[in-house]
């Protein structure tokens, strides 16, 4: 073998195994990248609702929205000192050093940046929305800024402030997102009821009660799936048309009659909530006398469904 042919193949060779390195690169670059785009979409989307629903809502009744911000609010509704969005910005600070040592670095950057844009969106609205009712207002600004606050939660940043301890909370203790924060917020209110309007304190806390549940179901209104047990004689033939009409995956238990005391075949399988009725056509155009149970769950994360969020 001459020079020139013996480095063409080693050139060969080395290119051979330094390009699926190289791929492997790339394809975590451009995972990362697609990554880093949807979070911001989804802070940047939440955090316009949440500060514009406050600011048109929320402050011309003058309602405490809770939280941080709310705390920064009632500051600013008995003081007038700076304005609510930079005192949100300053009582955030130790808040933030709190979730960079417990959380991660990644989440607290994501956190930093919903709060300064829900700060600077709040100032620079200067519309309302002409709801002159009080317990309407209340309804309407707890839904759409507990949307938009759970669309921020969706992503692995937050809105700062109490989201950052709730969910430092949920990773070590698994309390609930919304449960920590109306905790927070009934103290809260127990100590501007001394300060303000009854009336406004009793309709801030109707607020808070709906952004709390606003926000617990739009976290799980994307992973919202369906258990189904199936017990059948035919549980084989139901599991390949499960398989094959619906491409999803199936367990076969094994079950014992207690009235019968024979062996049954339990088929377990998790599917959404659009393809319920075409399983429900297949388990009993297969098998008229099948039974079929329907669960819902909170959450399925795994192979198929969602994945587990890393903070």
């Amino acid at each position: 073998m001459d020079f020139g042919t013996q480095r063409g193949t080693m050139l060969s060779k080395r290119s051979h195994h330094v390009r699926p390195g190289i791929l492997t690169r790339l394809m975590r670059n451009r995972d990362f990248f697609y990554s880093v785009v949807w979070n911001l979409l989804l802070i940047t989307a939440g955090s316009c609702i949440f500060a514009v629903s406050l600011k048109s809502l929320a402050t011309p009744q003058q309602f405490v929205p809770g939280g941080v911000f709310g705390f920064a609010s009632l500051i600013y509704y008995k003081t007038g000192w700076l304005d609510t969005g930079t005192l949100n910005l300053l009582l955030n600070i130790p808040i933030f050093l709190f979730g960079y040592f417990k959380i991660s670095k990644r989440f607290v950057l994501y956190s930093l940046y919903a709060t300064v844009l829900t700060s600077v969106l709040f100032s620079l609205t200067n519309f309302t929305i002409p709801i002159h009712n009080q317990l309407y207002a209340a309804v309407a600004a707890g839904a759409l800024s507990g949307f938009g606050a759970g669309i921020v939660l969706r992503s692995v940043g937050s809105n700062g402030g109490m989201d950052i301890v709730s969910i430092h909370l949920m990773q070590k203790y698994n309390i609930g997102v919304g449960k920590t924060s109306f905790a927070y917020n009934l103290v809260l209110y127990l100590i501007t009821a001394t300060y303000m309007n009854p009336d406004v304190v009793v309709a801030s806390i109707i607020m808070v009660f709906i952004t709390s549940a606003t926000v617990e179901y739009t976290l799980s209104l994307f992973n919202q799936r369906k258990v189904v047990f199936i017990i059948s004689q035919d549980a084989e033939a139901i599991s390949n048309r499960i398989m094959k009409e619906l491409h999803r995956g199936a367990t076969i238990l094994k079950g014992y009659g207690a009235y019968t005391r024979t062996e049954r075949n339990v088929l377990m399988s998790v599917i959404n909530n659009i393809q319920l009725k075409k399983l429900e056509e297949i388990v009993f155009t297969t098998d008229p006398n099948a039974l079929f149970i329907v669960e819902n769950t909170f959450s399925v994360i795994g192979t198929g469904f969602g994945q587990r969020k890393r903070y």
